[in-house]
């Protein structure tokens, strides 16, 4: 039987020498769900992600990942866990000196692949599962475009079939048209994979259009958790800050059956 929560964080405490970064934060995700975490510059968005993958341990609680509790684990069954998450970093992370196929080959190499056939069959699946051409296989990272390389970061995260995926704000950088076609994306594919997203961002179209729950981060703390509405809804003064200012009431009033669903 499947876990029911995708992530689980139990009283998580996370200390860099006399520095709080994080007290006493809990929280439960159901699996199925695309988070949206969000908080102001310096809040630990990113620490608490490297917490979720096991490549930084709490100074203090517990994570449970698909049912997994990542205390004390060894290092062997930690990358088992890690195989099954996949992450998408904030620029891509493409190694330069590859082209497109072996960036997206990569995580299979790794893991000792020697299929050359199976390779290429998952490979050039996953490009056509992020809308790019065979023939893009071929080119560098500098000869993509921006919203190119966040589809073949995409396609690499991808290639292990992860249950969990882990976005640090995945459309930094793009043009609005390029920025909608990637939560476009990453909607259609959730909808037929139905993995569990968390994602780290500051867009608020993207709290709107693609996110099912919405986390807060402020004061060390995770200060609001639940749908948009309950999180717009919470009086703790950075939410109200950040999604009651001129321009979220301007994004936010075209579709107020989001709000309310």
């Amino acid at each position: 039987m499947s876990a029911p929560y995708a992530v689980r964080m139990e009283h998580i405490w996370t200390r860099f020498g006399d520095k709080i970064v994080h007290k006493d934060i809990n929280l439960a995700l159901p699996q199925g769900e695309i988070l949206g975490l969000v908080g102001a510059s310096g809040c630990g968005k990113t620490v608490l992600l490297r917490e979720i993958i096991g490549l930084q341990i709490p100074s203090q609680g517990e994570i449970v990942v698909m049912g997994e509790s990542l205390r004390d684990v060894s290092h062997s069954h930690g990358q088992r866990l890690r195989n099954h998450c996949g992450v998408l970093f904030q620029k891509g992370a493409l190694f330069s000196v590859l082209d497109v196929f072996e960036n997206i080959a990569f995580p299979l190499r790794e893991l000792g692949v020697a299929d050359e056939e199976f390779i290429k069959h998952l490979v050039f699946m996953k490009l056509a599962n992020v809308g790019l051409q065979a023939q893009d296989a071929w080119l560098k990272p500098s000869d993509l475009s921006g919203g190119m390389t966040k589809r073949v970061a995409l396609a690499r995260t991808l290639i292990l079939e992860p249950s969990l995926l882990l976005l640090d704000e995945p459309t930094s950088g793009l043009d609005p048209i390029s920025s909608q076609d990637f939560v476009d994306l990453l909607s259609g594919l959730h909808r037929d994979l139905n993995f569990t997203v968390i994602l780290v961002t500051h867009d608020l179209d993207i709290l709107r259009d693609l996110c099912t729950q919405v986390a807060v981060l402020a004061d060390q703390q995770l200060v609001a958790f639940g749908t948009l509405a309950e999180v717009m809804a919470n009086p703790h003064p950075f939410a109200q800050r950040f999604f009651h200012n001129q321009r979220a009431r301007r994004v936010f009033q075209y579709q107020p059956e989001k709000l309310n669903g």
